[in-house]
């Protein structure tokens, strides 16, 4: 599909990938023996169910195969569609993300393919710069490259920094890391159009304090918030709510910064991440602009 494609047949591929991803992901949760720290899958070839760009492909598996988070791989057909499973382990970086006092979050990727997803709609959103906050190996980063967004992937953690920079080398692929604390990072340095900004870590584990605290940076920028755009990665499991209220669930649990900071929710996409493996409902990735 050209990606001249108009707006609403082209965004509407997005959502029907996520849609294909979730079964896929499912139906692979069934068959998996393996007992790997992290595992995911990305389609061989460009079908009906997953009509990406063949070169789009062969770059998502390259991220993965020069990512040393990833140990081993193999090849396996899961609800008719031929995939790389790859199998990975990120507790050494886990545990150096934790220790990081401005982390809020510790890392946990989204899988590759949501995140050449997510960054698809940023695309398809008329978006031009995408700032990844919390961005761990730089995936959605690398993938916004590849779709032609001017990428900003920022890291508190030294560690994935380098980790980011070691892919960047491997990969040929230049999504831009930077290390620093993106609540201290000056955005009025660089020359943005019409970014989105992707926020790292739920609303209910200090998400909502990084958010609130770039959203207080960007208006001192004059003209840049009528422009921006904000995604945040929520959650609908209720082990995040305990003893609260059912709405407090809603918008995957940035209901309060949302309404706070005069956003509108403009899609909502849902698709794996590797804290949802093993759970029925995936990851809501919340878009919004303001007001």
């Amino acid at each position: 599909m050209s990606l001249s494609t108009p707006f609403l047949v082209h965004f509407t591929m997005t959502e029907e990938l996520a849609k294909n991803l979730c079964h896929l992901k499912q139906e692979f949760v069934k068959a998996y023996k393996g007992n790997s720290h992290i595992q995911e899958i990305i389609p061989l070839s460009k079908s009906e169910t997953f009509p990406i760009e063949g070169k789009h492909l062969e770059m998502l598996h390259d991220f993965a195969k020069k990512n040393p988070i990833y140990y081993n791989s193999y090849e396996q057909v899961i609800d008719k569609i031929p995939c790389a499973v790859y199998e990975g382990d990120i507790n050494e970086y886990w545990l150096n993300s934790i220790s990081q006092g401005a982390s809020y979050q510790p890392f946990y990727p989204t899988w590759i393919l949501t995140a050449y997803i997510i960054a698809h709609a940023a695309k398809d959103l008329k978006f031009k710069e995408l700032l990844d906050i919390g961005s761990g190996d730089g995936r959605i980063s690398y993938c916004a490259k590849i779709l032609d967004l001017e990428p900003f992937s920022i890291e508190v953690d030294e560690s994935l920094v380098k980790l980011q920079k070691l892919i960047t080398f491997s990969t040929k692929i230049d999504f831009n890391p930077n290390c620093e604390d993106a609540v201290e990072f000056d955005y009025a340095k660089i020359d943005l159009q019409k970014p989105v900004f992707f926020i790292g870590g739920l609303a209910q584990m200090g998400g909502d304090i990084l958010a609130n605290s770039i959203i207080e940076k960007l208006e001192k920028i004059p003209n840049l918030k009528k422009n921006t755009g904000m995604t945040f990665a929520g959650t609908y499991s209720k082990k995040y709510f305990p003893g609260t209220l059912s709405n407090d669930m809603s918008e995957g649990g940035w209901k309060s910064v949302i309404e706070q900071n005069n956003l509108n929710v403009i899609k909502t996409i849902v698709s794996p991440s590797v804290w949802t493996f093993d759970q029925p409902i995936d990851t809501p990735y919340i878009f919004t602009k303001f007001n």
